[in-house]
């Protein structure tokens, strides 16, 4: 009988990859979001947001979970559905299907931030931090 069982895996080795796939996928966040960081040349907050969180943004659950691209202030795509102009930079804003759904405004400081950004992902989309705090 155990034999028939590991005949049957290496006849269907597609089978395997899909569920191999489905395992890893159930672990992992979909990437639902993203976080466009809308910024210009000169910017000194934008500077302070990349030497405080650039680096480690990505790494995190947040960054996983809502990938960050970024946008030139005069150069805002004009299928990126807003909404409202963006004036200050950085902005940050949380987009799904090419649609804000939230925004901060500024950089105040990683201490307002991170909670800030979570609160924010919790609430307009399918994010769930892995634990009490994520940051």
């Amino acid at each position: 009988m155990e034999s028939k069982k590991v005949n049957r895996s290496r006849m269907n080795p597609l089978r395997n990859l899909i569920a191999s796939v489905g395992l890893i996928l159930a672990g992992s966040p979909l990437w639902a979001a993203d976080l466009v960081m809308v910024e210009q040349p000169g910017c000194e907050w934008c500077a302070l947001w990349n030497k405080e969180i650039g680096e480690i943004y990505p790494l995190s659950t947040e960054g996983r979970f809502a990938p960050l691209k970024r946008v030139d202030l005069r150069a805002i795509p004009e299928d990126l559905d807003l909404n409202r102009k963006v004036i200050f930079t950085p902005t940050f804003l949380i987009v799904e299907d090419g649609r804000e759904v939230g925004r901060i405004e500024g950089y105040p400081g990683e201490h307002f931030f991170w909670p800030v950004l979570e609160k924010m992902l919790i609430e307009k989309t399918d994010y769930r931090p892995p634990g009490p705090s994520s940051s």
